[in-house]
């Protein structure tokens, strides 16, 4: 490459709190060589993966101020940020990925897209983390009985803490580069993350038990700063979206897979699998909890999503 050549060429920087091998990880693979395909190799997207520039929380903020250029952060932080966002964190609100996909691909996922940008942030597209399931160290979880006292650390999110404090867990919010040394020094009996979480970070080392409860749909984005943003021209912007839709698209095709084959993977490594649960009992003992949530988000807005076919 000649002088000239490097000298415009940009780089911006992505952090992600995963592995490489993870569902974020291939989307950031995807989105960075697509952005050097769609801009002619004018811009350069360099990987911060494994929470290397900081927590999400620490991420987002970063992005904010311009101190990061860019970032693919899931759902994990954002109640606390954007208030509205708690919605989608009300456990048992989607039947599956599928149902979640129609939701964030239709008119309730672009308006949610939209309601970054008044918190310095611009979001290009969804992507995935996957649906959470719950692990832990002590006994099988098919009902909610079976969860009653356990100690879980739960995201930095309150509607996720509300609803697993109504079933009866000891749950706490914990950043997630320290959850791997937590669950092995005891701090927690359990955790809950997707398939694709669990199995690159390898909880199965210190969890014995896996409940495929599906209770929480966890979305991810890829987000750029603000003044990053402006710096591009209107053909740059265009090529970035696009770039951020096929990456998203990755990190669900592979959390997907997770589903299915971390699953084995998991069972093989010897933790016990619950492969299904009382959906309606689970959804019975949190009656209550979801009506509070009904007074907070709005009952329209949360049958709205439940209807969403």
């Amino acid at each position: 490459m000649s002088g000239t050549a490097e000298a415009q060429e940009r780089v911006l920087r992505l952090g992600y709190l995963f592995s490489q091998s993870s569902q974020l990880g291939a989307g950031a693979q995807r989105f960075a060589a697509e952005v050097a395909k769609r801009t002619g190799s004018a811009y350069r997207v360099e990987l911060y993966p494994n929470g290397a520039v900081g927590g999400e929380v620490e991420m987002a903020e970063a992005l904010r101020i311009g101190h990061l250029d860019m970032a693919f952060i899931t759902s994990a932080p954002f109640s606390g940020i954007i208030p509205d966002f708690g919605v989608f964190d009300i456990p048992f609100l989607f039947r599956d990925a599928r149902h979640a996909h129609a939701v964030f691909d239709g008119p309730i996922g672009q308006d949610y897209l939209r309601k970054f940008q008044p918190k310095g942030f611009v979001a290009l597209a969804f992507g995935e983390n996957g649906m959470r399931h719950i692990t832990n160290g002590k006994r099988p979880v098919a009902s909610p009985e079976d969860l009653k006292g356990l100690s879980m650390r739960v995201p930095q999110s309150d509607v996720m803490l509300a609803g697993f404090r109504a079933l009866g867990v000891k749950a706490e919010p914990l950043a997630f580069p320290a959850l791997y040394g937590a669950l092995q020094s005891g701090q927690f009996d359990g955790q809950e993350n997707p398939i694709a979480v669990i199995t690159a970070s390898h909880f199965e080392r210190v969890q014995k038990h896996l409940t495929l409860s599906g209770h929480i749909y966890s979305w991810a984005a890829i987000l750029i700063s603000k003044s990053a943003w402006e710096t591009l021209g209107a053909a740059e912007q265009k090529a970035f979206v696009e770039a951020a839709r096929a990456g998203g698209q990755v990190s669900r095709e592979v959390a997907g897979r997770a589903e299915t084959e971390g699953v084995d993977e998991l069972r093989r490594a010897g933790m016990t699998v619950v492969a299904t649960v009382d959906r309606a009992a689970f959804e019975a003992r949190l009656d209550a909890t979801t009506a509070e949530f009904g007074k907070r988000f709005g009952a329209d807005l949360i049958q709205q999503i439940k209807s969403v076919r």
